[in-house]
């Protein structure tokens, strides 16, 4: 059974897929059922995953980590999700650029962060 907005990954080949609707089957890629990832909210070691939101003007600015997380090809943040009443909002990130995000949202329940090598993290 899945749940609204979980996250999947394909351990064979990398595919990430977020639930938009929620049902009773299981997810399967390359064969194999897909992995859920488990949310992580408290950060260990030196690396920062865990989101910081920062009020805005228009809404709110959310940057990945305390100490700003890595943006190498290697090791990066993919993108950061604003989950509200109405529905979530998500910005692509590539290596290179600074992990954050603005949303114009006045209000939100969640926020989420993929690191490709560290998974899922919320706040």
């Amino acid at each position: 059974m899945t749940e609204l907005n979980e996250v999947y990954k394909c351990e064979v080949c990398g595919n990430i897929v977020e639930v938009l609707h929620t049902g009773a089957g299981q997810l399967v890629c390359c064969g194999k059922e897909m992995v859920k990832q488990t949310e992580k909210s408290v950060d260990e070691g030196k690396e920062k995953h865990v989101p910081i939101v920062e009020k805005t003007d228009n809404g709110i600015k959310v940057k990945v980590g305390e100490v700003e997380h890595p943006m190498t090809e290697e090791h990066h943040i993919e993108w950061i999700e604003v989950l509200t009443k109405e529905g979530t909002q998500k910005v692509f990130l590539k290596p290179g650029e600074k992990p954050e995000a603005e949303f114009n949202v006045t209000g939100y329940l969640e926020v989420r962060s993929y690191c490709n090598l560290h998974g899922l993290w919320k706040s």
